[in-house]
């Protein structure tokens, strides 16, 4: 076993795909292990690896960890991208749960039935728009800083990123009326490990498609 952190889950964005984003961002390289069929999940849960029987899981440091927001919690403090003290760490949280709760409609618009697409992608325009961008138009205007939080790059600054990234590929110019953030987006996007994450062939997947969504369906179906 390398000292790479291993991944376990589908070859798809899905629930660990912030987690690859920061791990990436942080510069750690790391191994994954996919799942195609009911019987590899299965065995998970048998053999104890999932305590409460979902993925992501994520080995690192001799733990098998699985629920997003702890592993994420966990890969941030590893990597000093948690903030310096307890109120900075307040203001990443609030951050990354307000991003977590646009990126949950993205997370699921794969799954919508036909009739409901159109609905469900005029509805993450609009919390996009008029409820979450707005929020860190005007925090990146306010303190004049490259970063969220206490001017040092951290785990919100990496989750932004990427909402704003899988916003865009649902709405294109969706940044047009937000010159900070498109700023912040070509900061962000010129970073080295950034940068390398959005390069082809890095570890960063691609928008879900039909052979995904039948996939998640196979393997998670009760």
């Amino acid at each position: 076993m390398s000292g790479k952190p291993r991944l376990t889950y589908l070859n798809g964005r899905g629930r660990m795909e912030p987690i690859r984003w920061l791990l990436a961002a942080a510069g750690v390289e790391f191994e994954e292990v996919y799942l195609e069929t009911k019987e590899q999940y299965e065995k998970l849960i048998k053999d104890g690896f999932l305590l409460f029987q979902q993925v992501p899981l994520v080995e690192i440091d001799g733990m098998k960890m699985v629920q997003t927001r702890a592993i994420m919690s966990y890969i941030a403090g590893k990597y000093n991208l948690y903030g310096k003290d307890l109120k900075e760490r307040a203001l990443i949280d609030m951050y990354v749960e307000g991003i977590s709760d646009l990126m949950q409609m993205i997370l699921m618009f794969p799954f919508s039935p036909p009739d409901a697409k159109d609905k469900n992608l005029e509805s993450i325009k609009e919390r996009a728009t008029n409820r979450y961008f707005p929020v860190f138009e005007k925090v990146l205007k306010q303190h004049g800083q490259d970063f969220l939080v206490g001017n040092k790059f951290s785990w919100a600054d990496v989750q932004l990123m990427e909402a704003i990234l899988a916003v865009e590929e649902k709405v294109p110019g969706v940044l047009s009326g937000f010159p900070q953030l498109q700023v912040f987006k070509t900061k962000m996007s010129n970073m080295p490990t950034i940068k390398k994450f959005l390069q082809p062939g890095s570890p960063r997947k691609p928008p879900p498609d039909a052979h995904y969504v039948d996939t998640v369906l196979k393997v998670f179906k009760k």
